[in-house]
């Protein structure tokens, strides 16, 4: 596929330069105390913008962009305008840009959330290989996600903190009982959590059967885990048929396609209330058939395509429901993890639900299990015509064109995690930033626009911007490293000097002070003010620098887990990583289709330029830093 793409497509994760601590404290009265997200001045942005261009753009469409710049920039031309435009809405909101982000990043985006916008987060393999071991370990996870809810209802949850300052904690809020609904041409988000009735069901989906399952009691207290067990074993024996219709796989779909069966399916009320039992679910839960064996090597890249999607219509794909905010995937085999979809929430809310749950889950349970009769667990029914019908066959056709289309690799790179650039005084994520673009350079002979997310929680209602980790420093290094006329010594001083460009960056970024979403809001706001598109973002440069090659995203965690989602240029890569200690989690994807890239090889040359990096430092006198 082609992806015309001049706005940002979004990897929105955090990269945390120090753990956010925690302090308990109500939410509403933490947001009103949060800053509101600046809008930087037009001639810092235009600078800044032009340094990010040098290395990856020739000289002739430099000087033609900086000619725009200047005319752009022109007292009291049409830059000016628009960021008065711009200062203007800063005031009138709580979020200058949060509107316009879930719109244009999420909400307006056709490709199918799938692949393109979701992502999958592999967990530690479990112990177990058969269904008592995958009930059991699903009932302790709904038990954990429901402790984490209390939470969330009581705002009880901790406020983080990032360098001393307070984080936007609304994200934690979006997650539950909320679902994408598609649309014809725009889809929205509905959230139940916070209407008068919350919801008190989840959903399992089974052999692709939906279930709504209460977990609850009549007295509001949560169903224990042995509760919650016997609740799953009534699902699973309700569900043992495996010829049914994968009414889920229609979720999967480009958003068009999908909108307009979503309205021929919800026409039979059976359906419409079927369907709006899974929305507003508080979450739901996949409980996965096998998927195919292989070696322990290659488990994780295996699991990391089971999150993904599923592993096309013969395995698990039509075992979802996409458009649901949060799903967790629980195999026969032992694989677990989850995927959500990202219109509501970035990576690290989810990252602390996971590690919440995952700590819960090793707890033994010490709760005496009341000999209540319980419910029978309510299948939803479909009533499935010969149109949904045609609708599931070209759905299924298309996730297996997707399937074949996405190459996942996951390593785990054993050698060093955090300890060694923490020893050179260096930051690990800066570093590991540096790796990725020595391994690019090592592979195309060029630098490429890089996409790294970077938290704008400091400030209320804050998403996400762009760490372009690609940059002049950067450049300077990835080419000095391996030229055989350049002393280590200068090496080590063009890596540091790059590490420290980065770093600098990061925290230019994560307090309000990017381009990408300044520039973003400018092209925005000259759409709204219904005047020609500026010249600047009509520019070659501009599409050059909104052309990802490298997406990616530092998403740490205590767990030991690894986040995943697909490339956002059809010959790129997408590059998720969880620096622990000692060790690195990556995964890495890429497009079949395309004959440049290559997931596996990548990753190869990606350990080769850590190991280089850190080769280089050790065999560098400490004497002459």
């Amino acid at each position: 596929f082609t992806r015309k793409r001049s706005l940002v497509k979004p990897c929105g994760r955090l990269v945390r330069p120090v753990a956010p601590t925690r302090i308990p404290g109500r939410y509403l009265s933490h947001q009103e105390g949060l800053p509101k997200l600046p809008v930087p001045s037009l001639q810092q942005t235009c600078e800044r913008y032009l340094a990010t261009l040098e290395p990856i753009v020739d000289e002739e469409e430099l000087s033609h962009t900086k000619e725009l710049l200047a005319e752009f920039q022109k007292a009291g031309g049409v830059g000016e305008r628009l960021q008065k435009g711009l200062e203007r809405r800063a005031r009138k909101t709580e979020n200058w840009l949060s509107d316009w982000w879930l719109t244009t990043a999420y909400l307006d985006y056709r490709m199918p959330v799938v692949v393109h916008s979701s992502p999958g987060v592999v967990l530690p393999r479990l112990e177990f290989s058969d269904r008592q071991g995958q009930m059991r370990f699903a009932a302790k996870l709904i038990a954990g996600v429901l402790d984490f809810k209390t939470m969330i209802d009581n705002e009880t949850l901790p406020v983080e903190y990032l360098g001393g300052k307070q984080l936007c904690m609304n994200q934690y809020y979006q997650v539950l009982s909320s679902c994408r609904v598609p649309g014809l041409k725009r889809d929205s988000v509905v959230n139940h959590a916070h209407r008068s009735r919350p919801p008190t069901h989840i959903t399992v989906v089974h052999n692709f059967q939906f279930f709504v399952l209460d977990v609850y009691n009549s007295d509001g207290t949560p169903l224990t885990v042995d509760q919650l067990y016997m609740q799953l074993e009534k699902v699973w024996s309700s569900s043992l048929q495996t010829n049914k219709e994968p009414i889920g796989i229609l979720t999967s779909n480009q958003r068009n396609s999908w909108g307009k069966a979503y309205n021929n399916l919800i026409k039979d009320k059976t359906n419409k209330d079927s369907v709006r039992a899974i929305q507003k679910s508080i979450f739901t839960v996949c409980l996965d058939a096998p998927m195919p064996c292989v070696s322990d090597e290659l488990y994780h890249s295996r699991a990391a395509v089971q999150m993904l999607h599923g592993g096309g219509s013969r395995w698990n794909s039509g075992n979802r429901w996409f458009d649901k905010t949060l799903q967790f995937i629980i195999g026969e085999d032992g694989s677990c993890g989850l995927m959500y979809e990202h219109a509501p929430a970035e990576g690290p809310p989810i990252v602390s639900l996971i590690d919440h749950v995952v700590e819960y889950t090793k707890k033994s349970e010490m709760v005496r299990t009341p000999m209540v009769p319980l419910p029978m667990p309510q299948k939803l029914r479909f009533n499935i015509t010969p149109e949904i019908k045609k609708d599931i066959e070209k759905a299924k056709q298309n996730m297996n064109i997707m399937v074949h289309d996405l190459d996942v690799k996951v390593i785990v790179f054993s050698h060093f995690g955090k300890n060694v650039p923490k020893t050179h005084k260096m930051s690990p994520d800066a570093f590991i930033q540096m790796g990725l673009q020595l391994a690019y350079y090592r592979m195309y002979q060029r630098c490429c626009a890089t996409y790294e997310s970077a938290s704008l929680r400091m400030f209320k209602l804050g998403r996400t911007d762009t760490i372009r980790s690609c940059s002049i420093d950067s450049a300077n290094f990835v080419k000095a490293m391996d030229d055989p006329a350049k002393q280590k010594i200068e090496k080590v001083t063009l890596l540091e000097k790059a590490v420290k460009a980065h770093r600098a960056y990061t925290d230019m970024a994560i307090h309000g002070q990017a381009i990408d979403r300044h520039l973003l809001g400018l092209k925005l706001q000259a759409i709204e003010d219904l005047t020609s598109m500026p010249e600047i973002f009509m520019d070659t440069s501009y599409a050059v620098a909104n052309h990802y090659n490298l997406s990616t995203s530092q998403v740490p965690a205590k767990t030991d887990c690894v986040m995943c989602f697909g490339p956002v240029a059809p010959d790129g890569y997408g590059v998720c990583y969880n620096p622990m200690a000692e060790h690195i989690n990556f995964a890495v994807s890429a497009f079949n289709s395309c004959n440049e890239t290559n997931a596996a090889h990548m990753a190869q040359r990606l350990e080769e330029a850590l190991l280089d990096m850190r080769m280089l430092l050790e065999s560098t006198p400490k004497a002459k830093l």
